[in-house]
């Protein structure tokens, strides 16, 4: 069964995610901030710093939300950066971020389907993307779409959550993502199918080797992964 947030309803799981952040782009700062304790920060300067090495200048942040990794990437010497997102909603709080920033004249937002992008093959640099890829209604069409618009040593970094193995973090790690996240982010937002999906996709999601097995298969000729916080998170580094 297709892990989506809205189990009971008629529509695709594309059609919930979108509907989903629509629901919960108002609070969706404020609750990645205070639920990741502030590291979801940290994980995303990480990223940058390996997005540092390839020296991109068209970058394209997909599953964007409302910028963050977009905002993050504006620190390297770029000359555009795209943050394209499903969510209209999203895409609005974003651009409200990026013009009191300043950073309007660089990141601009485009709202699309991941899995089924409007850019030209070998077109970007590199592509970004924080906590998405998981809600792609199918992983594969949305790699090979990553692998399509890039250009040859073109890179993709994705950061994903994963799970942690080790005793006691992982039984700790579970009880918190199971039972306190859910509550508070579904008090907060007013949406609980919102933060019951989350840990219910992360533990779906395929992640360590077996995300670099996919990366692998999809094309990409340089895969690597640097796991983040005892295994809450990783950063998987292709390059086409």
């Amino acid at each position: 069964m297709t892990v989506a947030p809205y189990q009971n309803s008629d529509k695709n799981k594309k059609q919930q995610v979108e509907q989903m952040f629509d629901n919960i782009a108002a609070k969706y700062d404020f609750l990645n901030h205070f639920l990741s304790l502030g590291i979801d920060r940290l994980w995303r300067k990480k990223a940058v710093k390996i997005l540092r090495e390839y020296h991109p200048k068209r970058v394209l942040d997909v599953a964007t939300g409302t910028g963050d990794f977009a905002i993050a990437t504006s620190r390297l010497n770029v000359d555009e950066i795209i943050g394209y997102d499903l969510s209209g909603e999203m895409i609005r709080v974003g651009e409200e971020k990026v013009k009191k920033l300043g950073l309007d004249s660089l990141i601009r937002f485009q709202k699309g389907d991941s899995e089924s992008m409007p850019f030209e093959d070998d077109s970007i640099d590199a592509i970004t993307v924080a906590f998405g890829v998981r809600n792609f209604e199918t992983l594969q069409s949305g790699l090979d779409e990553f692998y399509r618009v890039l250009h040859d040593d073109g890179v993709a970094i994705i950061l994903e959550f994963s799970k942690p193995k080790h005793f006691p973090f992982k039984q700790l790690y579970k009880f918190y993502f199971f039972h306190i996240l859910p509550f508070v982010g579904g008090l907060v937002s007013k949406d609980s199918s919102a933060y019951t999906y989350l840990p219910e996709s992360v533990m779906a999601f395929p992640d360590d080797q077996d995300m670099l097995n996919i990366l692998s298969d999809t094309g990409f000729r340089q895969v690597r992964q640097r796991r983040l916080t005892m295994g809450i998170a990783t950063i998987y580094i292709a390059q086409k």
